[in-house]
């Protein structure tokens, strides 16, 4: 992966010597592809409102389906903030309501209720990750495990004191200075 960042930089932009590890964890990897989900299913429902209606026997109900749209991407965003367990535990709750609005569609024509059985599995799927996800990210919490400490990186690849040498050392060109004025 070093290499391919390495052609992508500019001439004269440091290149990257080794990489270190992610301070990302599977939970909070998890957490951000279930957050991009929900952000890409809320929009699917805020504009798709009156075909995922038919296709489940729900005529009528597009403004709850709508409703339904922007608390996913609430969801979504807040899974992807800082605050990424409210975001799966809050995802946890509309999974739970998905599954009663789909409920009451059971008793649809049998095309739509293929439909309807179909989501259902979806949806259990879905909070079967939410679930472990919120868990982990509680337990990750609980036992002080929070992402990796990365503050002792410099983003240097010698070392900040090595660049302040450089740096330090540096004579500005003569035509450079005669063109700022120094």
């Amino acid at each position: 992966m070093k290499y391919v960042a390495n052609i992508l930089r500019s001439k004269g932009d440091p290149q990257i010597i080794e990489t270190g590890p992610s301070s990302l964890t599977t939970a909070d990897n998890l957490a951000r592809g279930l957050g991009w989900f929900s952000i890409g299913l809320g929009l699917a429902e805020l504009f798709a409102a009156g075909r995922i209606a038919r296709a489940f026997g729900l005529e009528g109900s597009e403004t709850l389906i709508r409703a339904f749209g922007l608390r996913e991407i609430g969801a979504g965003m807040a899974t992807l903030s800082t605050e990424k367990k409210a975001g799966l535990w809050s995802r946890v709750v509309g999974d739970a309501m998905d599954v009663m609005a789909l409920l009451t569609a059971l008793d649809s024509p049998p095309r739509q209720k293929a439909n309807v059985k179909l989501a259902l599995l979806a949806v259990a799927g879905v909070t079967a990750l939410d679930v472990i996800g919120a868990l982990a990210l509680s337990a990750q919490q609980r036992r002080g495990e929070e992402p990796k400490d990365m503050s002792g990186r410099s983003g240097y690849p010698k070392g900040i004191g090595a660049s302040r040498a450089v740096a330090r050392d540096f004579k500005v060109p003569r035509d450079m200075r005669a063109a700022v004025g120094a």
